[in-house]
């Protein structure tokens, strides 16, 4: 059972990176070696921190025009999907069906009533 399902995650990773080998190579045909956000300039010597980025987050939607592809350096790529993970817990909090994200347990709420018993 383990064999097969090592090969399975073997099988998907070469596949993935098939696919980003890809759109990676046309992408950096098609756009200036310059990071999207800091603007930071590339080069042969250190063009492997420039990555791709999906701007809609869909690995798989590469269309030939480029149109959902965006270079940028690692450190904007990281912070680009810090952001996008900070979002969605957010919104799983309910901060976006109006409710406030503030915190609502008083740990020391009752501190005063307890202190007056102790009189």
């Amino acid at each position: 059972m383990s064999d097969k399902l090592d090969q399975i995650v073997a099988e998907a990773q070469r596949g993935r990176a098939k696919r980003e080998q890809g759109y990676r190579e046309r992408a950096l045909k098609m756009y200036p070696w310059v990071c999207g956000r800091c603007t930071r300039e590339f080069n042969r010597q250190n063009l492997q921190e420039l990555t791709v980025h999906h701007r809609d987050h869909d690995h798989d939607n590469n269309p030939e025009d480029g149109s959902n592809w965006e270079l940028l350096c690692v450190y904007c790529h990281d912070n680009e999907h810090s952001r996008l993970l900070d979002g969605e817990g957010r919104a799983g909090n309910g901060a976006n069906q109006g409710e406030s994200s503030v915190a609502t347990h008083r740990p020391f709420g009752d501190l005063a009533a307890l202190l007056d018993k102790k009189k």
